[in-house]
């Protein structure tokens, strides 16, 4: 089982090393539907996973002055309370009832779904957007918050948004911005968002210590040859490989 755990953290790496997709939008699924992980303890445990695989991220983005601090600190003002209210709500919650497991399985799976799209629409969006603007400049400071509330509560329920639904978003609001800073400055507001909610999961007891160090003894690895390899693989084909996956899998959780 430990194997397969290590196996599981690798695959799950090399696609976020190779995509800067899929981590919470994988790893949660894989934890539920392969291991029967209990769906509390899959969130909170895949969350501190993406602090510690992220926080990696931080620096090769910041060394390369990829990371907008404004467009953090924007995202950040919205989720990181709103990650502390889903934690409130969740704290006065039975997490072992069929209700809440049921709950938490339908939004990761809308999550998902929405995700896969996200993941599709990419490139094209970028490419739509660069000409113009989706939302007047001057409420952009207020879109980009009102999506870290967003993003806060999602990510504390179901451990998926803050990459592929992050990075979609922020596209379509800072059409001017290179993909480089978005998915950077996306990756640097990802990592205070799943401490937050991590250490509030931790306060629940819904993290696995033990698993999440199998995890990481995988993902390291994995991250580092998938980002080797990035430049050598159609990413195109991942990606769309990638959506299906997802698409098959929420609507796998939502129709349970």
């Amino acid at each position: 089982m430990e194997f397969g755990y290590i196996l599981a953290g690798f695959v799950v790496g090399f696609l976020v090393g190779l995509t800067g997709v899929g981590g919470g939008s994988l790893m949660t699924p894989i934890l539920l539907l392969i291991y029967n992980i209990k769906p509390a303890v899959a969130v909170g445990t895949d969350l501190l996973y993406a602090s510690v695989t992220k926080s990696v991220g931080i620096f090769a983005h910041g060394k390369l002055g990829n990371i907008d601090w404004v467009i953090v600190k924007r995202l950040a003002i919205g989720s990181v309370p709103a990650s502390v209210v889903t934690l409130w709500v969740l704290h006065n919650t039975d997490l072992q009832s069929d209700n809440v497991v049921s709950t938490i399985k339908f939004w990761l799976g809308i999550a998902l779904i929405v995700t896969s799209i996200a993941v599709l629409l990419r490139n094209r969006l970028h490419s739509l957007v660069s000409n113009g603007e989706w939302v007047p400049e001057r409420h952009v400071p207020l879109a980009t918050v009102i999506l870290g509330i967003i993003l806060g509560g999602l990510v504390t329920l179901t451990s998926v948004g803050a990459g592929a639904l992050g990075v979609t978003a922020l596209i379509m609001l800072y059409p001017k911005e290179k993909i480089t800073t978005i998915v950077g400055s996306d990756i640097a507001h990802a990592v205070p968002l799943t401490l937050v909610a991590g250490a509030g999961h931790a306060s629940l007891g819904t993290i696995d210590y033990t698993l999440l160090g199998t995890l990481l003894i995988g993902s390291i690895p994995g991250i580092y040859l998938g980002s080797h390899l990035s430049s050598r693989v159609a990413e195109h084909w991942v990606r769309i490989v990638l959506a299906m996956i997802l698409i098959y899998v929420g609507f796998k959780l939502v129709f349970h």
